[in-house]
């Protein structure tokens, strides 16, 4: 199963994306036991229309481009499930053990998402009721994935 997180935005140079490239990273040398083949950051570009409604489609339209036939969406929503890490490792086994082919996490624009991609969403997840820059989301997802592959290894890095 791939995992796969499309972003809308590009991080740019810097600590932000030494970060998510090392949590990308971990994450994906720790899955390749469990069966994850890859973990793809796929950037959206952002849409330069003027009118937020155009924007939010057009960005919609872009990530709904890269959900594969029958993969698992997953939505950052600030108004979405708070989900532990052990429930979050959960599912990606389910997932997995149900053939998904992918798992596709999405993080939108500042406009948000169209209804008809937000329909496609098996789970929408929060980190909590704080509204987060969308770098910082990517790391903490990054982050996450990593901490679920290790909960799903038996790897110490996850204590709680």
């Amino acid at each position: 199963m791939r995992i796969i997180v499309a972003a809308v935005g590009r991080l740019k140079r810097g600590p932000e994306t030494e970060l998510a490239g090392r949590y990308a990273k971990r994450a994906a040398q720790t899955g390749r036991g469990l069966g994850l083949r890859d973990i793809d950051v796929i950037e959206i570009r952002e849409s330069r229309a003027d009118d937020a409604a155009k924007r939010m489609l057009e960005e919609s339209i872009a990530l709904a481009n890269v959900i594969p036939q029958r993969a698992a969406v997953v939505l950052l929503d600030a108004h979405g499930e708070n989900v532990d890490s052990a429930s979050l490792a959960a599912r990606l086994a389910q997932w997995r053990a149900d053939d998904r082919p992918a798992a596709v996490f999405m993080i939108g624009g500042a406009d948000g998402l169209a209804p008809s991609l937000c329909a496609k969403a098996e789970l929408r997840l929060a980190f909590g009721a704080a509204t987060w820059p969308h770098q910082i989301v990517r790391i903490m997802l990054l982050e996450q994935l990593y901490r679920a592959t290790t909960i799903l290894t038996g790897h110490p890095y996850h204590r709680g």
